[in-house]
């Protein structure tokens, strides 16, 4: 097990080659073209409603990028296990080999090991270090003295910046006029001219595919193109390196590279384990597109997690995981938030909502993991304002946060009473509001809004039932 490392900025420790048995087999991917692979007709099942949305990084054009944005691969390439070997030996002293971290928790729910792969450890806070290193580093003389251009809102836009800073390659990063400022502040300080266009990323993705129409320079997609996919897919080496009994892989999935690239490796490797992929349900583009047989468009999607807020597949990594992955999930919004809240109090690991989409899923349906399990944390960049909303939200879930309004007699001494009878039921007030202007309200009547600390769901019941038993009108 490898051992965690701070400063995401510094050199990594990097991971060498697998110590495997080569597989010859492969994956097919290519823009618009069916594919081949290992597990063709592998059974897998998309348990997942059909919710409508459209996509940020990188879902709008939905195709692969090769040297400029206009460009699409026009040959089928086929992603093999040599290419993410290869891919592995590139990123040697480039990116870390992220800790493996077990959960007692976890794995008492899910009835045998789960283990944490830390992605949300690895330089830049994400897994996307990878992709981008290996994308750039496969580029001309005449290709990088072009410099690269990409769209994103979080971690793509690190991991290329980084990247390219590594490799001496000017990069320029689009990112959403309103992205967290954090966010920026580390793109620029990874090394990429940052600009600001778009309220959306789609628009943003568009800003940036004309930049490099117009300059020449290469975009580099964010999940789209077989570099990237192989670079993702030394995770998958990792993992059976680092946990050769596993017998699932739980994965988060917005475009599908990450996916793609694990799915590739582990089959190649070791075709009996599992790789089963996760969805947020407001954005979950994979189940209507393999039900489809094609990637599909849909709209709107909205998710806390937007690092898997993707609305249409890409075309590379949609093959292999029609071919290869054996299962897509869907994870609410409620169950994302106790997944974080989980990695947070337990593991003791910063996890954004898309990374801890896979904890979310054991969380959902423990039953249905087959163990060992290895859920992969795919990124920790979560803006701190995001982190308290989400965190209250969990808290409230999981009934250790209660919000509620209560009507009383407008009396002095009334709300004294009121928190008289809250300190007997041994609930923490952490807010009061107390409001009179409520056209609804009586003359002698007030509105009282608390914001409590509590124990659990059946603590939540017990202090609403004491409160009506007390008297009074409890509204929420």
């Amino acid at each position: 097990m490898a051992a965690r490392h701070g400063d995401e900025d510094g050199p990594g420790s990097g991971s060498g080659p697998a110590s495997h048995p080569t597989s010859s087999a492969s994956a097919t991917a290519s823009t618009g073209s069916a594919g081949s692979g290992l597990a063709s007709g592998s059974g897998r099942s998309a348990s997942a409603s059909g919710s409508e949305g459209s996509g940020p990084e990188g879902s709008a054009s939905g195709g692969s990028a090769s040297a400029s944005a206009s460009e699409e691969p026009e040959t089928i390439k086929t992603i093999t296990l040599d290419d993410i070997r290869g891919a592995q030996k590139t990123l040697s002293g480039i990116s870390r080999l992220t800790a493996l971290e077990g959960s007692r928790y976890l794995s008492g729910l899910v009835g045998s090991p789960v283990h944490l792969k830390c992605e949300n450890l690895q330089r830049t806070g994400s897994f996307k270090l990878r992709g981008g290193y290996v994308r750039i580093s496969g580029l001309s003389p005449e290709e990088r003295a072009a410099g690269v251009v990409a769209a994103s809102a979080g971690n793509h836009a690190q991991g290329v910046a980084l990247a390219a800073s590594l490799l001496g390659v000017r990069s320029t990063v689009f990112m959403p006029e309103g992205a967290p400022l954090p966010k920026i502040a580390a793109t620029r300080d990874y090394g990429a001219e940052v600009r600001l266009r778009g309220q959306i990323v789609d628009e943003t993705m568009r800003a940036a595919q004309e930049y490099a129409e117009r300059t020449g320079a290469v975009f580099i997609h964010p999940f789209d193109h077989p570099d990237i996919i192989a670079g993702q897919g030394t995770v998958g080496l990792e993992i059976l390196e680092q946990c050769p009994e596993v017998r699932t892989v739980v994965v988060g999935i917005g475009g599908g590279g990450l996916a793609a690239g694990i799915a590739v490796a582990v089959k190649a490797l070791r075709p009996d384990v599992r790789v089963v992929g996760v969805q947020a349900e407001g954005a979950a583009a994979y189940p209507p597109s393999l039900a489809a047989g094609r990637p599909v468009s849909i709209e709107a999607p909205v998710t806390m997690a937007d690092g898997i807020k993707v609305g249409r597949p890409g075309d590379v990594p949609f093959q292999i995981i029609d071919d290869l992955v054996d299962e897509v999930r869907t994870v609410t919004e409620d169950e994302l938030s106790s997944a974080l809240l989980l990695c947070l109090e337990r593991a003791k690991l910063v996890v954004e909502p898309a990374g801890a989409s896979p904890v979310a899923a054991l969380l959902s349906a423990p039953e249905s993991f087959e163990g060992p399990v290895v859920a992969v944390l795919s990124g920790g960049n979560v803006d701190p304002l995001l982190m308290q909303r989400i965190l209250r939200h969990g808290m409230a879930a999981a009934g250790r946060y209660l919000s509620l309004r209560l009507r009383l007699t407008d009396r002095p001494g009334a709300l004294a009473t009121l928190l008289g009878v809250l300190s007997t039921l041994d609930a923490n007030v952490l807010d009061v509001s107390h409001v009179r202007t409520n056209p609804r309200l009586g003359l002698s009547e007030a509105e009282v809004e608390l914001h409590l600390e509590t124990k659990g769901t059946d603590h939540c019941e017990e202090v609403r039932e004491a409160l009506r038993g007390a008297g009074y009108t409890v509204m929420a």
